[in-house]
């Protein structure tokens, strides 16, 4: 039994590196920003006390959660400029996409599990967010959790339109927003904890996902 669970987790882990490789050939940074917000969501997790089965989720829904991307045109994905109207609508629907990539998988429990929050990760708390206007404790709380952990790597990277933020700035972010976008209590538990993580690993990092990028431009 024991070998049959390792191998199903090896198979998961698989699957699961399969998709990042051709979202890594699609766009490197988004790629990047997948790989550090998987490996800090599984952070939170343990911070947070859940249990080895609801770590690997949130690490896996960390990691797949903009998987969708890969159904962006990578004109809007480096866009220089922030996005019209049109294009911010296109990009809204990488959320749908991720979900019809990992569709195929549902019937394996793990990816029904990963797939709920990954619906949900742009939901916020005061009901204004994507795509079904979720409120509270109507969003799952991965979703909620991932949303925390998004937002932190979001801010502090730099994109195609500009540079990153510091990280006491995006801590000041979350803390102003408690409560309306974030899980108040999550962002709580979070501003503790994250000090401590140290540093992304180099391959994962802003930087060594910027040198992936210029070789492959």
């Amino acid at each position: 039994m024991a070998k049959r669970s390792a191998a199903i987790e090896h198979s998961t882990s698989e699957v699961i590196q399969a998709l990042l490789e051709s979202l890594k050939a699609h766009d490197p940074y988004t790629y990047g920003h997948c790989r550090r917000v998987g490996r800090n969501a599984l952070l939170f997790a343990e911070a947070l006390g859940l249990n080895p089965f609801e770590q690997k989720i949130a690490e896996a829904v960390g990691s797949l959660h903009d998987i969708g991307k890969i159904g962006v045109p990578e004109g809007i994905l480096r866009k220089q400029d922030r996005l019209s109207e049109s294009e911010d609508k296109l990009m809204r629907e990488h959320v749908a996409k991720g979900i019809a990539i990992l569709r195929p998988l549902s019937h394996i429990p793990f990816f029904k599990a990963v797939s709920t929050p990954i619906r949900h990760h742009h939901e916020r708390i005061d009901g204004k967010g994507y795509p079904d206007g979720l409120k509270g404790d109507d969003i799952p709380f991965l979703a909620k959790l991932i949303t925390i952990v998004d937002a932190l790597d979001a801010m502090t990277t730099n994109r195609p339109y500009r540079e990153g933020n510091s990280i006491e700035y995006a801590y000041e972010e979350l803390k102003k927003h408690s409560g309306t976008q974030f899980d108040a209590q999550l962002v709580e538990t979070f501003l503790k904890e994250h000090p401590a993580w140290g540093e992304i690993p180099e391959e994962i990092s802003a930087h060594g996902i910027a040198q992936i990028s210029r070789k492959s431009g």
